[in-house]
């Protein structure tokens, strides 16, 4: 096969079946398959077991570069990549992330390899603004200040070309629609709570302005080997980004960890302790 006993890999949870009218025009993420396929019996385990179209469409062997530690962002990667290419990230654009846990930190750090112009990132706690700056955003803005207003002194007089929304909260949304430019992008990277719905006006945001919104979910296999090499080549620097390393019996406390959103950034399972 394949694959050996001892051998290090990564794999996908979701594939795509690469066959279906979805997969053919480029939209894998929305393929049947893809929404059925999953591991057995999932993850926080101490063994998992692969369907046999895992093993082949999303099983990749880990460069011997790259520890197993770092290989857990393979998928929230290559979740980014996608986006910013649905997005049509161009280089020298700004860029501004609503939301800094880790999906806005790899934004952040992302945009900035693809060589975004001005990256600008917002949160409501100050530990993670600070991780912001770490990790390559030119400024972090507390949400709650006037974001467009901040934005436009920080920006030329503009707003961002391209604003990816990484929360699901309802205010973040609405302060992303008044933050884009004309021409620009909002990115919606984050799904709301069941049942929300935003008010949005057509002339002020389309007719008008020419403003796109967007949405992009999971990543392909395609993706997942790109986000594999940019990890490989520290291209995106992701070992800093892990603040806990629990053991399988923790797992509770990094799902609480996780949810109180605070100082924690990323937080891993080692089932092997």
């Amino acid at each position: 096969g394949e694959f050996e006993k001892g051998d290090r890999v990564t794999a996908a949870h979701h594939v795509p079946c690469n066959t279906c009218h979805y997969c053919l025009s480029g939209h894998h993420t929305v393929c049947d398959t893809l929404r059925e396929t999953n591991f057995d019996p999932g993850g926080f385990a101490e063994y998992i077991r692969l369907p046999a179209i895992n093993v082949d469409r999303g099983g990749f062997p880990l460069p011997d570069e790259v520890s197993f530690e770092e290989a857990t962002f393979v998928e929230p990667l290559s979740c980014v990549l996608r986006g910013q290419r649905l997005a049509r990230l161009e280089p020298g654009q700004s860029v501004l992330v609503i939301g800094s846990g880790i999906a806005g930190l790899l934004h952040v750090q992302l945009a900035r390899t693809l060589g975004a112009g001005r990256v600008v990132a917002t949160d409501i706690v100050d530990y993670r603004l600070e991780a912001a700056r770490r990790f390559g955003a030119d400024a972090a803005i507390h949400a709650e200040e006037d974001v467009p207003t901040r934005l436009r002194q920080l920006n030329n007089g503009r707003l961002a070309d391209l604003v990816v929304v990484c929360t699901g909260a309802e205010p973040a949304i609405a302060q992303a629609l008044k933050s884009v430019e004309r021409g620009g992008t909002v990115l919606l990277f984050a799904p709301t709570e069941p049942g929300v719905t935003i008010p949005i006006s057509v002339n002020d945001l389309f007719f008008r302005n020419d403003i796109t919104l967007t949405t992009s979910y999971a990543g392909s296999p395609a993706d997942a080997m790109v986000a594999l090499e940019l990890i490989r080549s520290r291209s995106v620097r992701v070992r800093e980004m892990i603040t806990h390393r629990l053991s399988l019996a923790e797992t509770g406390l990094g799902f609480q960890l996780v949810a109180k959103a605070q100082d924690s950034i990323k937080v891993i399972i080692e089932p092997q302790r």
